[in-house]
């Protein structure tokens, strides 16, 4: 099958519950057979940096080193990205800075760093930012305005906003659940027309939230987290487990790249 293009989209804290019953146009996308969703649990410690390296490579945050957040080094793990270039395709990411130290250069050096166009780094084309409250309007605009310029094979997409909110307010809040409806509004205006142009489209998250305004353990609320699949690759079986740690290997078996990353081939036609 002809390799396709994919588009990861990791929502910083959305929890499971808000995902099924706040992302209206995702859902919609769902009832409509056009996409599916899963439930999935968060490796431990369910906090950003270590998740963000365990979707990226597959590998838990105990098996990694990336331990918790204030570790700021270079992934010493082969990530989709380093898959990606090493098979010829372009990367492109517009996502918070700590993507950049994970798997470009660390520390993040914003003059240098936030704007990235270099072929030979994993992250070849980026824009990174630095502020929690980053609007996530603007950050869809950076992702559209590289997915134009570079034709990326596999770009991924981080918004903050839903995280630092749940840190303000807390789980159970009307702040938090709206701000997550406000994420979803955002995609809707960009899904349709990577749909139409045959992208893959994978929303997920890399942890929940707490009532305490934070996360880090293991109640549900801080580990189920959603998968959303869209795009003409997909089986939507329902019914499939799927894991946190598979997500590496099913972008890169979209992709057409071979490796030897856990995937699950039953979430694929």
């Amino acid at each position: 099958m002809k390799p396709s293009k994919v588009i990861l989209i990791i929502i910083d804290g959305l929890a499971w519950q808000v995902a099924h019953d706040g992302m209206g146009h995702l859902q919609g996308l769902c009832e409509a057979g056009r996409a599916s969703l899963y439930q999935l649990e968060c490796a431990l410690p369910s906090l950003s940096r270590p998740l963000y390296e365990c979707i990226l490579t597959g590998v838990p945050p105990v098996d990694s080193g990336i331990v918790h957040n204030d570790v700021n080094r270079l992934s010493n793990q082969q990530s989709l990205f380093h898959l990606a270039r090493a098979a010829g395709l372009t990367t492109a990411a517009a996502t918070y800075h700590w993507f950049s130290e994970l798997y470009n250069r660390s520390p993040y050096v914003p003059v240098r760093d936030r704007y990235t166009d270099d072929p030979a780094l994993p992250i070849q084309h980026g824009i990174f930012y630095h502020g929690n409250d980053y609007p996530d309007d603007h950050l869809l605009v950076d992702a559209e305005t590289l997915r134009q310029r570079h034709d990326p094979d596999f770009l991924l997409i981080h918004p903050m906003s839903l995280d630092d909110t749940g840190h303000h307010h807390g789980f159970d809040s009307h702040q938090y659940r709206n701000a997550a409806r406000r994420v979803d509004s955002v995609l809707a205006e960009y899904i349709p027309a990577w749909l139409a142009a045959d992208y893959q489209v994978m929303v997920t998250s890399d942890h929940g939230m707490n009532n305490d305004c934070n996360h880090g353990g293991i109640l549900p609320e801080e580990r189920q987290v959603p998968l959303f699949l869209a795009g003409s690759r997909f089986s939507h079986h329902p019914g499939i487990h799927a894991r946190q740690t598979e997500i590496c290997g099913i972008a890169a078996d979209l992709l057409g790249i071979e490796h030897s990353k856990q995937h699950n081939a039953g979430l694929l036609l």
